[in-house]
């Protein structure tokens, strides 16, 4: 049987991984996932498309004692470290991710100051009101804070394993998985490369998680996530030639939206309640 053997989050959208053995997944994803984001002034969202560096900052999110009860920690190379009191009370901005408008609490100036320095263009960080309402779309509809779309990425070993296997065909170095900015890491289903394309609902410990659409990938899997430099053109090259979806664009892992919270560990069994019969892209 399938098993996590990854458990990831992205505390500031864009920002380096913080992996865990284990973690609360919420209606809106795993804890504190995608939870906060950096700006421009005008409060439109950056990511690694235009600005890689955001992958070597590195955050941390801890028991505060501000009216959020929580602490924001934001480490980079050759900086001092950034400790700030988390605020949810703040006045609620309007702020622009890829297009979608939606509203974030700024985090001070403090913040804006370190991260401006850390990149090199003035930026704010905000984070999602507790309020969030936001819904995703998808097969299964469901909320996540700042992702892309659905609150949890998956992907499977084999369709990593799938793709390098192309690479090495041509004589060329493998990507690793981390290039792809997972929340759930999956092994097990080595037998068909890309199952999670036809899994509809999953069970993972106490949770329960709906298909929501395939990911397609974007720039932000052309940067090595350890130095945050463009390393290009691999993996869109050679997915492009198998993996292209007939609404554009190039596919690689899934999104699935929560229907039942709990409680994901490392080592837990994936259970697949219902498949879909389309057979796989491979």
């Amino acid at each position: 049987m399938a098993e996590v053997v990854e458990l990831v989050s992205y505390p500031v959208k864009g920002c380096a991984a913080v992996p865990a053995r284990s973690a609360h997944l919420g209606p809106a994803g795993l804890a504190h996932d995608r939870s906060f984001m950096v700006v421009t002034p005008d409060g439109v969202g950056r990511t690694q498309r235009r600005d890689p560096q955001l992958a070597v900052i590195t955050p941390e999110v801890t028991a505060g004692a501000g009216a959020g009860g929580e602490r924001l920690m934001l480490r980079a190379p050759g900086r001092e470290a950034l400790h700030i009191d988390v605020d949810v009370t703040g006045e609620r901005r309007p702020v622009d991710m890829l297009g979608r408008p939606l509203r974030g609490i700024d985090q001070g100036r403090d913040a804006a100051a370190w991260l401006s320095d850390v990149l090199g263009v003035s930026s704010r960080l905000v984070r999602v009101p507790p309020e969030n309402g936001r819904v995703t779309d998808g097969l299964t509809p469901g909320t996540s804070g700042f992702a892309d779309s659905s609150a949890v990425h998956l992907l499977s070993r084999a369709a990593l394993d799938h793709f390098n296997a192309r690479l090495a065909a041509r004589g060329a170095a493998p990507v690793p998985m981390a290039r792809f900015r997972p929340n759930v890491v999956v092994d097990g289903w080595d037998e068909e490369p890309h199952a999670e394309d036809r899994a509809r609902l999953l069970r993972i410990g106490d949770a329960e998680l709906g298909f929501a659409k395939l990911a397609v990938r974007c720039a932000v899997t052309l940067v090595d996530q350890g130095s945050g430099a463009k390393a290009g053109p691999e993996p869109l090259r050679t997915l492009a030639a198998y993996r292209r979806s007939p609404e554009g664009g190039v596919t690689f892992g899934a999104k699935f939206s929560v229907l039942r919270p709990g409680t994901l560990s490392v080592g837990d069994k994936v259970e697949v309640a219902a498949w879909s019969a389309a057979a796989p892209e491979s």
